[in-house]
């Protein structure tokens, strides 16, 4: 009966106990979903290099240093330590240990005061998550949030939030901020010695400071060095090693390496306390270093900054980003950041303006183009160094940054195709601009930054295929994704043309230099002065050069040559001396064809000097050179004849005579040139001529002009003309104003109204324009 009695009374009880415990667990869910746990701590943002180094911190929202720590960085002896000081048996209780809660209960009740906690590790990361007074109601909710941390958190989750918000006095919170900012280093390199003295400050912080009290630091962390001895923690030889370790801590400053890139970051991605960059730490630092001494130098010169950007060209990560020469010079604009300020490109787009014309047909490095004073419309181009070069290859137009011949080439491959493929090429100011842009644009005429140029000519060394940066380490294998901007045939021309360095815009000083990089590389000066630009690149990186004043002021001595130049010199010789990889290789659909040297044509009957281009194979052009042509003249060479007045006696001869264009016959009797003349025609021909009058190019055809009545200014007639052109008539409204030679200027002043232009020659042909003149 006694034993029946038993069993029923532990059916009874078992039944109880298991309805106590749904009763509870019931309990536990209704009030976890009346009170969810909310973890959201506020965490200082980094941002860190492609290594995992530091290299930029910023405080969080509520202004305290609290920098996450990776589950990788908790090193055994860092567990190991705070562990056995905060909570031995962390990993087998469910957030509160019953037995030292009992132990503390009693120990508090019979002495009538708080002489032992008896939080663990999940407890106290309650209260630093919700602080709330030390009362036994707190210690209850403590008790429900932390059985909700442990139920929906690992025990590693939970020492990471323990390590992250652990206080260390002041603004300082967290294990890796601590480290940081004592040791200089991150959590997984401290010693023991480090470990255990950021083991004890969080219990004391006000009176264990550390920078202030260290050696009283040193005692108490000894104390608990020996305490690990005693329960063989770590072996004897690791702490003999750690109680003789001197302690060096001291405040430090966070690291802070570029800044620019570092704020861009945060900004763009705002809810990440840690950004990983691509940027490589020794690069960085390097870039910095050669920036800083490198405007140190020049400010001689009243030129305040610089910026630079280095890419990787196999995956088009960013290595180094220096916005400005000194972040801290508020008064110079050290914040303003230059990679990405909307600057005036000056020549640095012509070599993407010649690979389209190269991709169209037009032309090839041989052609030859007339360096000569040309109007487009109004639009009157001039040198860098106000000088004209007549004709000249389109190689030596690039290499020497001539502006006409770019011009003139911008005109033929048209400006809404080459504003199109500076949109695609990720141009966002020239998208803004691009209903505004004319043929100036590739004189500098739009805005640009020093982040889109330098991604640009990477498109050159990758064999015109453009793709984005990256700014943040990623961890794919693949290549980027890369699009066509122009044929792989283009880029490598481009890539010829500017690795040669019998060029103007060599720095001084830099002839025959074994400091010189085997890079192709591109200068730029706007207009002003304001701004000087040099861009190289190799196989392996591209790197951007900008050199000038974030307020705008021009400086005289600033250009891309030899201001921004030999720091992009510099940059390469620092970061790839001397390369491995060879010279670009010719793309398989590039041959190689005789020209003629007089303009990179075919050659033809008259060609006798002939040299070697290169040919896009189905792409080029393929004209019969015809520099020359044949004139029948007297035996003298006096009279020219046509085929209409020919003389039967006197036996006519053939010579040949150079086929010039009119602007550069224009251009040769400006400057004296001697040049073949063909002799004036025969009077006693009476045919008509059909070709082409006198191109008329002042004024402009279509334009208006505003005079002050009072005193009416000038206008200048002037007209190109052929070759065998001795005169040209000017008329007025249809009555003739001046006869004159065809290079002659001739002025007159203009009333107001509607004014016809017309310019006949002495073969009878007449071209006419129309312009208005309007008073102010």
């Amino acid at each position: 009966m006694l034993k029946k009695l038993r069993h029923i009374a532990k059916r009874v009880w078992s039944r109880r106990r298991v309805k106590a415990l749904l009763t509870l667990a019931v309990l536990f869910l209704v009030l976890n979903l009346a009170f969810p746990l909310k973890i959201r701590p506020r965490y200082s943002t980094v941002i860190t290099a492609a290594d995992g180094t530091v290299l930029h911190a910023f405080l969080s929202d509520d202004d305290k240093w609290r920098l996450v720590t990776e589950l990788d960085e908790i090193t055994p002896v860092l567990q190991k330590t705070i562990l056995h000081k905060e909570d031995n048996y962390f990993y087998y209780h469910p957030g509160f240990n019953p037995v030292a809660m009992a132990r503390a209960a009693f120990r508090n009740l019979t002495t009538g005061r708080r002489t032992s906690g008896a939080s663990t590790i999940t407890m106290q990361v309650v209260r630093l998550l919700e602080p709330r007074q030390r009362t036994y109601t707190s210690k209850i909710v403590e008790l429900f949030r932390a059985l909700q941390l442990e139920l929906f958190y690992s025990k590693e989750e939970i020492l990471q939030l323990y390590l992250n918000l652990i206080p260390y006095g002041g603004n300082i919170e967290g294990i890796k901020s601590a480290s940081m900012l004592y040791f200089g280093k991150p959590p997984q390199l401290l010693s023991l010695a480090e470990v255990t003295t950021l083991a004890i400050i969080p219990n004391r912080p006000s009176s264990l400071r550390l920078g202030v009290n260290n050696a009283r630091i040193v005692q108490e962390r000894n104390r608990w060095l020996n305490r690990f001895r005693k329960t063989d923690l770590f072996t004897p030889e690791a702490i003999a090693d750690a109680l003789s370790e001197p302690l060096t801590a001291h405040r430090r400053a966070m690291p802070s390496r570029a800044p620019h890139l570092a704020r861009r970051l945060k900004k763009q991605y705002a809810d990440q306390p840690v950004i990983p960059s691509s940027l490589r730490p020794n690069r960085q630092a390097q870039t910095e270093q050669l920036v800083t001494n490198y405007v140190g130098r020049i400010r001689a010169l009243n030129v305040h900054n610089a910026a630079v950007l280095v890419i990787n060209n196999q995956t088009m990560a960013v290595e180094a980003y220096v916005g400005s020469a000194d972040f801290a010079n508020r008064y110079d604009g050290g914040q303003v950041d230059g990679v990405r300020a909307v600057r005036s490109p000056g020549s640095t787009l012509k070599p993407l303006l010649y690979a389209l014309a190269f991709d169209k047909g037009l032309m090839t490095p041989k052609t030859v183009l007339n360096d000569v004073p040309t109007n487009f419309s109004g639009y009157e181009p001039e040198n860098y160094d106000r000088q004209f070069y007549g004709p000249i290859t389109v190689e030596s137009a690039l290499a020497n940054s001539l502006n006409v011949p770019a011009v003139k080439t911008l005109q033929q491959v048209s400006t809404p195709n080459f504003v199109g493929c500076l949109q695609k090429a990720g141009f966002e100011t020239i998208k803004k601009q691009s209903k505004d842009l004319g043929l100036s644009v590739i004189l500098g005429g739009c805005g640009v930054t020093l982040e889109e140029l330098t991604r640009l000519f990477a498109a050159f060394a990758n064999g015109g295929q453009f793709a984005d940066l990256n700014f943040v380490a990623t961890h794919q294998p693949d290549s980027p994704k890369k699009s066509h901007l122009v044929s792989a045939e283009a880029a490598f021309l481009i890539t010829n043309t500017l690795t040669q360095i019998t060029r103007p815009d060599l720095p001084n000083n830099f002839d025959n230099s074994y400091h010189l990089p085997r890079i192709a590389w591109k200068t730029g000066t706007s207009y002003g002065r304001r701004d000087a630009w040099s861009i190289g690149y190799n196989q392996r990186y591209t790197v951007g050069v900008w050199v000038g004043n974030f307020s705008g002021e021009g400086v005289a001595e600033l250009s891309g040559a030899n201001i921004a130049t030999p720091l992009l010199f510099s940059i390469f010789n620092a970061i790839d001396y001397n390369s491995a990889r060879g010279p670009f290789r010719m793309p398989k659909n590039l041959s190689m064809r005789q020209v003629c040297a007089e303009t990179g044509e075919v050659p033809g009957e008259f060609c006798e000097h002939k040299i070697v281009d290169y040919a896009i194979m189905g792409v080029s052009p393929y004209r019969r050179c015809q520099h020359q042509k044949a004139v029948w003249t007297n035996a003298p060479g006096t009279v020219s004849y046509c085929a209409h007045c020919l003389p039967e006696s006197d036996g006519p001869v053939q010579r040949f005579y150079p086929n010039l264009a009119p602007e550069l016959i224009a251009f040769y009797e400006s400057r004296r040139i001697p040049y073949l003349k063909i002799p004036p025609h025969s009077p006693a021909c009476t045919r008509v001529f059909a070709q082409q009058g006198p191109q008329i190019v002042s004024p402009n055809d279509g334009s208006e002009y505003f005079i002050n009545p009072q005193q009416p200014q000038q206008l200048q007639l002037s007209c190109q003309a052929d070759n065998d052109v001795k005169q040209v008539y000017w008329y007025l409204n249809d009555k003739l104003y001046q006869k004159a030679a065809p290079t002659e200027a001739v002025f007159f002043r203009p009333q107001p109204g509607a004014l016809k232009i017309s310019c006949a020659d002495d073969k009878g042909r007449n071209t006419d324009i129309r312009i208005l003149i309007r008073a102010e």
